[in-house]
């Protein structure tokens, strides 16, 4: 299913920059350019209509952030959503952590279908009334209404970091985060809003003698001590915060040393990491680079356990990606929910799924001819030169506009949602 908005096709504010389901999956929240999030609830299953079930409607829209201009550096901060988080629900209500490129709000989203009535000291239209003339008190009553789904910021997060956030995670304590920009990660409570506790700092005393930069971070599933950051050098470096204040010293230090036959102009660039996610067991680490996605053990810091070729036809193509910028797009990698699969994403609108059990893989494509209710997505294949055959497309029409950068997949069943530019696909395994 697709959630494509025919009128506003292409705009640029309509670019869908994050996805992310929250931790039932009942809820999918998308963050665009322009500022906004968009919360889908999946439907209930009703009696009369069981394969109905699965269905994600519109749940809530609102502004998240909105254009700002610093006028100390005479930059303009964009309005777009690098990423959201979800905290696990509490209550009626459901929190969800936005950030864009500078300040990280925590949004409450609440339902309301009922609404007070019978004022003593105000009239219905909520003007203030004379006190001299109530004569009589009378007893405020709760009247139902038509459902209303309210988004409130509860606290703003500003003015920490220097350098644009890349990431922000929840710790399994539910009661600190942390946001991470080029250079520096911060540790915050979720009560406190003026003040964030510096725990990793790599920028150098002289800026050019800088080597690195942060590319990503995320907290340790289960560890709330733990937490990992990657790096555009390959690198990921594994803390402990409980060793010292300041994590500048890892724990562990996962890098794969390279072949030097494969080393070209491009190695540094295609090496930088632009996603790392523990898996839900908290036992490995996936990491994406340019051309591959590599499963790491946590007890083995040398070479990863596992290599999977994401787009390989393309390392001939390095030089033009280079020159359209594209060798520079940040792919994003997922999970499923038993850490048996992982999907990424590629460019033609294509996305990959590795198995790794039966170490199988597949190409499926997100476009609106395969959008149509319960059509089967079929597996496409890349051909680099030599004869094509009719199903497959070659490697030189593949179009780089078209790139799935943001996937996400549900916490326990086989439903994954797809960001291809400016359109939302959810896609469910058809045994469901």
């Amino acid at each position: 299913m697709n959630y494509p908005d025919e009128s506003t096709y292409g705009k640029k504010a309509d670019i869908i920059s994050t996805v992310e389901f929250n931790h039932t999956g009942e809820l999918l929240a998308t963050g665009d350019k322009g500022g906004r999030v968009v919360i889908f609830q999946r439907e209930q299953e009703s009696k009369n209509q069981v394969h109905r079930r699965g269905e994600y409607n519109v749940y809530s829209t609102f502004q998240s952030h909105e254009p700002e201009f610093d006028y100390l550096k005479s930059l303009e901060i964009e309005e777009k959503i690098n990423k959201i988080r979800w905290l696990p629900q509490q209550n009626a209500a459901y929190f969800l952590l936005s950030t864009n490129d500078k300040t990280v709000k925590l949004w409450k989203v609440s339902e309301r279908d009922k609404r007070p009535e019978g004022y003593n000291l105000k009239d219905e239209e909520g003007r203030l009334r004379d006190p001299a003339t109530i004569t009589t008190l009378r007893v405020p009553v709760l009247r139902p209404m038509d459902l209303m789904v309210e988004a409130t910021p509860r606290r703003v997060f500003a003015n920490a970091h220097t350098y644009h956030i890349n990431s922000i995670s929840v710790n399994s304590d539910y009661e600190t985060y942390m946001s991470a920009d080029d250079l520096r990660i911060n540790l915050w409570n979720f009560e406190i809003t003026n003040q964030s506790f510096n725990i990793v700092d790599i920028k150098p005393a002289n800026m050019e003698e800088l080597t690195e930069v942060i590319t990503a971070a995320e907290f340790h599933p289960h560890h709330c001590n733990t937490f990992v950051y990657s790096s555009s050098k390959g690198t990921i470096r594994l803390c402990d915060m409980r060793a010292s204040a300041l994590c500048d010293r890892h724990t562990k230090f996962f890098e794969e040393p390279e072949d030097p036959s494969n080393r070209s102009f491009f190695s540094e660039i295609i090496s930088s990491i632009s996603d790392v996610k523990f898996s839900h067991s908290g036992r490995y680490i996936m990491t994406r680079d340019y051309l591959t996605v590599k499963v790491w053990d946590l007890n083995m810091e040398n070479r990863p356990i596992e290599t999977y070729q994401v787009h390989d036809y393309l390392r001939s193509k390095l030089c033009s990606l280079y020159e359209n910028d594209c060798i520079f797009d940040k792919f994003e990698c997922v999970w499923n929910g038993s850490d048996s699969v992982i999907m990424t994403g590629s460019y033609n609108n294509f996305f990959r799924m590795f198995d790794r059990n039966t170490k199988r893989d597949v190409t499926l494509e997100a476009s609106r001819e395969n959008s149509k209710p319960r059509a089967i997505l079929k597996p496409r294949k890349v051909c680099v030169g030599g004869k094509r055959r009719k199903d497959e497309i070659s490697v030189d029409s593949l179009d780089f506009s078209k790139k799935i950068l943001h996937t996400a997949w549900h916490p326990s069943e086989n439903i994954i949602a797809v960001a291809a530019t400016n359109n939302l696909y959810i896609f469910q395994d058809k045994v469901n």
